[in-house]
C-alpha cells in the first residue's frame, strides 16, 4: 500500500485536509473527490478523517494513494515477458519488447499488451497507469504509475526537465547537419487513418537529434523529444529525409534489415514525484538493433 505522508508545518495550521491535498500535495480535484468518497484512506495522527477536517501544526497527515475502484475495462492477462528495471511503492519502469501495445485494441486483437502482462504477474485488479506510451514496434523504457495521484504528477512533468526521455534509432542516410533540432508541427495525414505528417496547422512538436555513428548507408542516432506527439520521432526523421530503418509507414519496409521501426527508448531521467529522488535508468538495445550495428556499422560502434 503506497502512502503519502506530510507533517503539517506552522503555516498550514488551521487549513483543511482538502486544502493541503490540493495546495500542498498537488492532488487534482478529481483525485481529492475520489479520496473523499473512497472510505478510510485519509488519516491524521493515525485516525481516519474526511476532507473538511481542520489540521493543526505538527499533525501527521497520511493518504493512501492506491486506487480502490475497479479497472474501467477488463484486461486479458497473458504470460508475456515484460522485464521490470526499476520499482518502488509508487511507480515502476519496464523494458517493453517490440510487438506489444500498451492496451488491447480492436484494430489489433490478440496482440500482447503491457496491461495484460502486468495483470498476469500482479493480478487482474492491478490498475494500469501508463505515463510515456510507446508504439507497438518501439522497444524500451516505459514508466507506469501505481496510482492516479502519481500518474497525474508524472504527466505534468512529462515534457519538462523533470522527465527526460532519450531514444536510440537507426535511420536511412545521414541527416545534415549531424546535430540539430527539428521544430515542425505535426497533425493528422488525411490520406491515412493512422499516419501523421508535418503541417503548418499541426500541434507544436520539437525533437533534438545527434548522429552517434555512421554505417553502410545508415546512421545511429540519439533522439530526445521535447513534446509528445503521436509518431513524433518517426515523422520528424522522415521530414529530414532520413526515415527510420524498417518504418513501413513513413519510410520503406525492409524485414531483411529489421521488421519494425528501429526505435528504442534508451534512457529515462526523472525526478521522483513523491520522494524527489533522481531516478535514472537505461535499457540496452534489443537484439534486432544490435544486429544492425554488427552488420552495418564499424566494429566497436557504441550506443
Amino acid at each position: 500500500m503506497a502512502v503519502i505522508t506530510r507533517i503539517i508545518p506552522p503555516e498550514e495550521d488551521g487549513a483543511t485536509v482538502r486544502h493541503v491535498l490540493r495546495a500542498g500535495l498537488h492532488f487534482s480535484s478529481h483525485a481529492v473527490s475520489r479520496l473523499a468518497h473512497g472510505g478510510e484512506c485519509i488519516f491524521v495522527n493515525g485516525v481516519p478523517v474526511h476532507t473538511p477536517h481542520i489540521l493543526r501544526a505538527g499533525d501527521v497527515l497520511a493518504v493512501e494513494t492506491e486506487d480502490r475502484r475497479p479497472p474501467k475495462s477488463a484486461v486479458t492477462p497473458g504470460p508475456w515477458p515484460l522485464p521490470v528495471v526499476w520499482e518502488d511503492g509508487h511507480l515502476l519502469i519496464v523494458d517493453k519488447p517490440a510487438g506489444m501495445t500498451a492496451h488491447a485494441s480492436n484494430f489489433l486483437p490478440g496482440t500482447p499488451t503491457v496491461a495484460g502482462a502486468l495483470a498476469w504477474e500482479r493480478g487482474a485488479d492491478f490498475i494500469f497507469h501508463p505515463v510515456n506510451r510507446l508504439d507497438k514496434g518501439t522497444t524500451g523504457l516505459m514508466v507506469i504509475a501505481k496510482s492516479g495521484y502519481v500518474h497525474d504528477l508524472l504527466r505534468r512533468a512529462l515534457h519538462s526537465e523533470a522527465f527526460r526521455r532519450e531514444y536510440r534509432a537507426v535511420c536511412l542516410g545521414c541527416p545534415q547537419p549531424e546535430r540539430g533540432t527539428v521544430d515542425a508541427p505535426i497533425g493528422r495525414d488525411e490520406t491515412s487513418v493512422v499516419a501523421r505528417r508535418v503541417r503548418a496547422d499541426g500541434a507544436p512538436a520539437v525533437s533534438h537529434y545527434e548522429v552517434l555513428a555512421k554505417g553502410e548507408g545508415l546512421s545511429l542516432l540519439a533522439l530526445r523529444p521535447e513534446t509528445g506527439r503521436t509518431h513524433q520521432l518517426r515523422v520528424h526523421m522522415a521530414h529530414l529525409g532520413c526515415p527510420l530503418v524498417g518504418d513501413w509507414l513513413y519510410g520503406t519496409e525492409d524485414p531483411g534489415l529489421i521488421p519494425r521501426p528501429a526505435l528504442h527508448s534508451y534512457r529515462l531521467t526523472l525526478a521522483h514525484p513523491v520522494t524527489g529522488e533522481r531516478v535514472e535508468v537505461s535499457a540496452p538495445l534489443p537484439e534486432d538493433m544490435q544486429r544492425l550495428l554488427r552488420e552495418r556499422f564499424p566494429a566497436g560502434t557504441e550506443i
